[in-house]
């Protein structure tokens, strides 16, 4: 059993919603962003995504474009993003998904990119801009190396999409709560219920959802209907505004905000 399987079973004993947080490498620096994914597992993450930097990121909202232009800045790789979860790796067990978009999988080489990934302790891998009609080549080389690979439905999937993806995903299937980028937002969509249930038809896998899940009630909302809930751009909002504050004020914060969000998650609270 992976590690995200492990920790989806362990969450269904404590009857919890999953927690997981996005994360961009290299944001704001690559030696902050190691102590930062470490902060975000110790505040109660359930999952981290660390996202690959790339300098055409189509599906991110502003704040991760701008999270992701530092990062670039820094020098950051794909490379360099292993080397950094192997080192993180070393010191935790929380499940790590690197989220990326498919030009840097397939510059490396699909098979050198799977088997760095799961050589770093990878255990699941999203690209954004893949779909599952035409990943037949990269699902067999992941599987290969044992990593998962998570794909994304949104609102507007049909219902051949869905169940395309329920028989190519393992670990969770991530959820988009609305078309577009990524980004906080104030509400939830009304479609989400449905879509949710659309696909529970499908597939016995978690399903999270992300885009635009921002606050605590917005986690305790999607955990009511939900296995989980992705934050991404309110956690990397909130790293850019803490980072002139000085290294400890920041990972404070971080690790202040992340725990209140995991708390949402417990459903007998």
């Amino acid at each position: 059993m992976s590690r995200i399987a492990e920790r989806f079973a362990l969450l269904r004993e404590t009857d919890e919603g999953a927690l997981v947080v996005f994360l961009t490498a290299g944001d704001p620096n690559p030696v902050l962003t190691e102590r930062l994914i470490l902060t975000v597992a110790d505040a109660g993450a359930d999952i981290i995504e660390v996202g690959i930097p790339f300098s055409d990121p189509l599906a991110d909202g502003p704040t991760i474009q701008a999270s992701t232009f530092r990062a670039l800045q820094h020098g950051v790789t794909p490379d360099a993003v292993l080397d950094m979860i192997a080192r993180v790796r070393s010191e935790s067990a929380v499940p790590l998904v690197v989220m990326t978009y498919f030009n840097p999988v397939w510059q490396m080489g699909l098979e050198c990119f799977a088997e760095h990934a799961s050589e770093a302790g990878v255990d699941g891998v999203i690209m954004t801009d893949m779909p599952p009609d035409e990943a037949e080549e990269w699902h067999a080389v992941a599987h290969q190396h044992g990593l998962d690979t998570i794909f994304l439905i949104a609102p507007t999937s049909t219902t051949e999409r869905m169940r395309l993806v329920a028989e190519m995903s393992s670990g969770f299937v991530y959820c988009v709560s609305r078309t577009g980028v990524t980004g906080a937002r104030d509400d939830l969509p009304e479609e989400v219920p449905q879509m949710l249930e659309a696909m529970r038809k499908l597939t016995t896998l978690p399903l999270c959802v992300g885009f635009g899940i921002s606050r605590p009630e917005h986690v305790l909302a999607v955990c009511g209907i939900a296995d989980g809930a992705v934050v991404g751009s309110a956690v990397v909002s909130l790293i850019a505004q803490q980072a002139e504050q000085g290294e400890q004020a920041l990972l404070e914060s971080v690790h202040s905000f992340v725990h209140v969000l995991k708390r949402a998650t417990r459903r007998g609270d």
